[in-house]
């Protein structure tokens, strides 16, 4: 199987986590691209949808699903997203989209997160993939330096040869070659820096469940 196909398997799949009648957080991402055109075809079953992107939000009313703000809603049963890197105790890299923000707001309103992914997601330490950063742009260079001293370097995310903007109006800073053996220290102590918005580790509030497409099938774990 493809990848693509993994990622649709896993999109199918995460159709039964999503309860009729209710409002639900939906991701940002090519594997969360492929979920949305899924729930475009029960689009009826649910009350709406909050996005964690403007990307994400176009895709859902391109589908007729209405997008709501968070604002606006109270609680969500469900968050679905993918992830970058998910480890065996749900711990995720993030933000490869450069959502990682919203995405991290949006998760944190739902009482569960579904994370769908395709199998080579899953590794036993994260840090193979490059960890981000979101940045207040004045600050973009005193973080980078702080964030050299953790181990790893700090890259700053360009988009046509120019910093790449998020949907916050903020700075991505890769930080890449690190392991990450403490997931959530490493997360409070990078939010802790001036000048972070947010880092891209869902640690301390990870997935409860992994749907992982393999070519043996969607494989699921619960944390």
């Amino acid at each position: 199987m493809t990848q693509d196909e993994l990622k649709q398997a896993v999109a199918r799949a995460a159709i039964e986590y999503v309860p009729s009648g209710e409002i639900i957080g939906v991701g940002t991402g090519s594997t969360a691209n492929f979920f949305i055109d899924e729930l475009g075809k029960i689009k009826d079953r649910i009350t709406g949808a909050v996005a964690s992107s403007e990307a994400t939000a176009e895709r859902l009313r391109s589908h007729g699903i209405q997008v709501l703000d968070l604002n606006d809603v109270e609680s969500m049963s469900v968050y679905i997203d993918g992830a970058d890197e998910i480890t065996n105790a749900g711990a995720m890299i993030k933000g490869g989209g450069a959502a990682l923000t919203r995405e991290k707001i949006v998760a944190s309103v739902a009482r569960q997160f579904i994370c769908i992914a395709d199998g080579s997601k899953l590794v036993d330490m994260l840090g193979k993939f490059p960890l981000p950063i979101e940045v207040i742009p004045m600050a973009q260079a005193a973080v980078a330096r702080k964030l050299k001293t953790l181990g790893g370097e700090p890259r700053l995310r360009l988009k046509d040869g120019k910093p790449l903007l998020t949907d916050n109006g903020c700075m991505i800073i890769d930080l890449v070659g690190l392991q990450i053996a403490d997931p959530k220290a490493f997360e409070a102590e990078i939010n802790n820096i001036v000048g972070v918005v947010t880092v891209g580790l869902f640690a301390q509030r990870g997935a409860d469940v992994a749907l992982l497409g393999t070519a043996e099938g969607v494989k699921k774990l619960t944390f």
